[in-house]
């Protein structure tokens, strides 16, 4: 499946201008916040499809390929917007609102207001717009997947730069996400500040610690 303008142009034939695409990545991360993107693209221009031809789901690209479309979209976009949320605002909100926050403030992030929304399977409570969730919505409109790339690239150099003020957990090889190296540098050292204490993996590690502290003393 290719992501094309299909829903974007249904939508602008009923009289929506701007619709902007919005997917998030970090969700199902161990560690690091939730990173939303925003996307507007230029739906009256005639090489639109050509110029993005590559933008697909995030998930299928190697990070090479999603580096390098990312100036392709940043260029052709009418306008871009970035939205976090923290694993503090995860842990207190859960991961759901967390992400709804993080795409609500891409949406703010936006120099162009949207008319009309996409979206990756996700409702978002609290904003008047027009809102479509599309179940695999990034493999499926160009618009979301544009956004899917936005959020995947932003997110993977955030969790780069963690990496150097956290370095012995391997955040710049696997950005948080439950691999082997990551679990056993969680057992190993325990959670650090960037960790999302109400994920099972860490509330494990966790409780395993204390009851070894316990025992300990």
């Amino acid at each position: 499946m290719t992501a094309d303008l299909s829903l974007e142009y249904a939508l602008h034939a009923e009289g929506f201008g701007h619709i902007a695409g919005l997917d998030e990545a970090g969700r199902g991360a161990w560690a690091g916040p939730v990173v939303a993107g925003a996307v507007i693209l230029p739906l009256d221009r005639f090489d639109l499809a050509g110029i993005l031809a590559d933008v697909n789901d995030s998930k299928q690209l190697t990070p090479q390929v999603r580096e390098a479309l990312l100036p392709h979209i940043m260029a052709a976009a009418i306008a871009t917007g970035i939205g976090h949320a923290s694993n503090t605002e995860i842990d207190e909100l859960g991961i759901v609102p967390a992400t709804q926050l993080a795409m609500r403030r891409a949406l703010a992030a936006l120099s162009v207001p949207p008319d009309a929304l996409l979206t990756d399977a996700m409702r978002l409570p609290g904003v008047s717009l027009p809102c479509t969730a599309i179940i695999k919505g990034d493999q499926k409109s160009l618009s979301i997947a544009a956004a899917s790339i936005l959020a995947k690239v932003t997110r993977d150099q955030h969790m780069n730069g963690l990496d150097a003020i956290f370095p012995r957990y391997g955040f710049r090889e696997h950005k948080g996400y439950g691999t082997a190296l990551h679990q056993q540098s969680l057992e190993h050292f325990g959670p650090c500040a960037i960790h999302r204490l109400t994920f099972a993996p860490v509330q494990a590690v966790q409780a395993a610690l204390d009851a070894q502290q316990e025992r300990d003393s």
